[in-house]
């Protein structure tokens, strides 16, 4: 007989993507580096507070490439935004903590 193929374990899973996953950017190599890494730090210094690790990114952001940014941080949205060229960036932290970063 056909042996049964248990379903991956989801919370196992979760566990392993420590990577971040990039899901569209059209920013410069230099500034998505720069944007990654101050999102990654956001999502793991206020892993249960989304209002915190939103105004850590914006502040980061705004001192370090002007204002006006804006940031969207959880863990189930759509989006639909006019953004300027060269200035956004959707990645998921952590496998489930999706980051939405833009200029406009």
């Amino acid at each position: 007989m056909a042996e049964t193929v248990q379903p991956m374990d989801m919370e196992m899973f979760y566990r392993q993507a420590k990577y971040p996953l990039v899901k569209y950017t059209d920013m410069t190599a230099e500034m998505r580096e720069e944007a990654m890494d101050i999102c990654i730090t956001a999502v793991e210094k206020y892993p249960n507070d989304m209002e915190k690790c939103t105004q850590m990114i914006k502040d980061q952001m705004d001192k370090k490439f002007g204002s006006p940014w804006h940031v969207i941080v959880g863990r189930g949205f759509a989006f639909e935004i006019t953004y300027e060229l060269r200035n956004m960036l959707y990645l998921f932290v952590g496998g489930t903590t999706g980051v939405l970063l833009w200029k406009m």
